[in-house]
């Protein structure tokens, strides 16, 4: 996963890396099933960015109240965002809830569906 080296600079603490975090696994769970790929993901950016089960499972736990952390840095939006379009096509199909979720992402930080959706197409090429 490409965005990983440029997000080990960009999410430099503790917080940043959680917020992250939460991001995704908020996209995750959109759907209501977790599968084998979004697993995968989450294990790999969670062990990659150095979170312990004991730093995310106040994340999992909370599922149902959390919602997206828009960071600041205008770097970390679009390495998100790219890290957010990944985890939704993950498993091979892009669920209703999760582009939805992904729009308004993408709206949050300033970009619009084109881009969203263009980030969509370079990511499946």
């Amino acid at each position: 996963m490409q965005n990983l080296k440029s997000l080990d600079e960009v999410l430099n603490t503790p917080q940043k890396k959680l917020n992250f975090f939460q991001n995704l696994i908020l996209l995750a769970a959109a759907d209501n099933v977790l599968e084998d790929g979004e697993s995968d993901l989450l294990v790999f950016v969670g062990e990659r960015l150095g979170l312990s089960a004991d730093d995310v499972m106040p994340i999992a736990d909370n599922l149902g109240v959390l919602s997206f952390v828009i960071p600041e840095d205008g770097l970390q939006k679009t390495l998100e965002l790219q890290t957010l379009v990944q985890m939704m096509m993950q498993d091979g199909e892009i669920h209703d809830r999760e582009y939805s979720m992904c729009l308004e992402y993408a709206s949050r930080i300033g970009y619009g569906k084109a881009v969203l959706d263009d980030m969509i197409q370079q990511l499946s090429a």
